[in-house]
């Protein structure tokens, strides 16, 4: 290579590169990251303490979500049916394609053909706690009382995922999955 204008080298470069066909833009950047993330976890401090790391998050996200909703209905709680669209609504908006199965008094059930992560979600089910504390934070905060069971999971390698939302603290599931409670006031 000859000598010349190194900044012309570089931008030649560019150049080329900018023509290649790369699978690199943000979306796939930033789910590897959290998959490399979620696995360094749960290599290092093993899946369920992985879980609450991810966890802590989630909540955090899940009350910013709810916040926004609320704005959005102009409600300053939602109802069920409002609590069940703004979960479908917030998934869609971020790829996925979360579905009400059956809705009751006591429950939510959804299904999903397709996770917000991608592929990247494979072999990652402490990713999965995102879903439980977005949901369980927005259930719980407008209608008091949600329990969270990912019962089938596409990071588990299920074909999609399964969601209960179980609103009733009384009721048969109350407790096997993730329990989440209004804040006092709706403080937090």
């Amino acid at each position: 290579m000859a000598a010349g204008d190194p900044s012309q080298a570089v931008a030649d470069v560019q150049d080329q590169l900018a023509q290649a066909e790369l699978p690199v833009s943000r979306d796939p950047f930033f789910r590897s990251i959290l998959r490399d993330l979620a696995g360094t976890l749960e290599e290092v401090v093993g899946p369920q303490d992985a879980k609450g790391f991810v966890a802590v998050v989630g909540a955090k996200i899940g009350d910013e979500f709810n916040d926004l909703y609320r704005t959005a209905l102009a409600r300053r709680e939602l109802t069920a049916p409002q609590v069940a669209a703004a979960c479908c609504d917030l998934k869609r908006r971020i790829g996925g394609d979360f579905y009400v199965v059956s809705q009751s008094d006591s429950e939510i059930l959804f299904g999903n053909r397709r996770c917000p992560f991608g592929e990247k979600v494979l072999g990652r089910p402490s990713l999965c706690m995102m879903t439980s504390n977005v949901f369980g934070r927005i259930a719980a905060e407008n209608l008091g009382y949600a329990d969270v069971a990912v019962e089938r999971a596409i990071a588990d390698g299920d074909a999609g995922c399964t969601v209960r939302v179980t609103l009733d603290p009384d009721a048969d599931r109350a407790g096997l999955g993730r329990e989440y409670y209004r804040t006092q006031d709706g403080e937090r």
